[in-house]
């Protein structure tokens, strides 16, 4: 459906993490290796980072492909970044092709992509529209990805942490719908993912660590995250737990 990647590290330009590795976001555009769902990432696309100073995410998103837009590759080259979350997308045939649909989708100081679907969206979007934030405009965009968000958000504006809110979020939806539930999120200091249906990889290095949905070079570093696990990453260390295991020991898994 779609790849989506986030780096936490040493800062380092746009263009060099999205442009300039052999199997950049890039190229998965329009040549991904280990999609396991659609042939190419032509639908939009988008970019959110963090810059020093400023209490929210900047982000770029268009509706065209990425290999379309120069203007942004060569702005890519002089943007320094030390957290970046970023998205190609595949329109789910139901779903526009259009900007308020591509991802990731932030508010207050969060950015969020969601590659996946939602099967039979018609016949649970109520139940799943009750449980997000409505207020937060990008809720509001005509995408099923959309109310995963607003859920997230709902949570996070609780005080649940990022992680174990992506890990909910998924496991709710899963509950309703058998769809692909590969959530990614960041608040700027910390990256969180959920591998369900998809292919999501890890890489830890002594500067840096990305959470992508599939290896962007052939550093031997990469690590598969095994299906139906969440991912924390921060300064200190990468954990993979499993979702089931985080939403049962968690102290506020009976609030609504």
């Amino acid at each position: 459906m779609c790849r989506h990647l986030a780096y936490l590290g040493v800062p380092v330009t746009l263009h060099e993490l999205l442009h300039a590795p052999a199997q950049s976001l890039l190229v998965q555009s329009y040549a991904p290796r280990r999609q396991r769902h659609g042939l190419v990432n032509a639908d939009g696309y988008g970019v959110g980072w963090y810059h020093p100073g400023r209490p929210r995410p900047v982000r770029y998103r268009r509706a065209m492909p990425m290999w379309a837009d120069a203007s942004f590759a060569e702005v890519a080259q002089v943007v320094p970044a030390a957290c970046v979350l970023a998205a190609v997308r595949s329109a789910t045939p139901e779903f526009p092709v259009d900007e308020s649909c591509a991802q990731p989708f932030t508010c207050d100081g969060w950015l969020f992509s969601h590659n996946g679907r939602i099967d039979g969206f018609a016949g649970v979007e109520e139940a799943l529209r009750r449980e997000a934030e409505p207020a937060v405009p990008d809720v509001r965009a005509p995408v099923d990805s959309a109310l995963l968000f607003g859920m997230a958000v709902r949570l996070w504006r609780r005080g649940r942490p990022l992680a174990e809110a992506l890990a909910h979020v998924t496991a709710r939806a899963s509950a309703l719908s058998p769809g692909r539930y590969n959530l990614l999120a960041t608040d700027g200091v910390r990256l969180a993912a959920t591998a369900r249906g998809d292919s999501l990889y890890v890489r830890r290095t002594g500067e840096a660590v990305v959470i992508a949905s599939e290896p962007f070079d052939g550093d031997t570093r990469w690590r598969p995250v095994p299906d139906g696990s969440l991912v924390t990453a921060d300064a200190h260390g990468v954990v993979i737990r499993p979702i089931e295991e985080v939403v049962c020991t968690d102290p506020l898994s009976s609030a609504t």
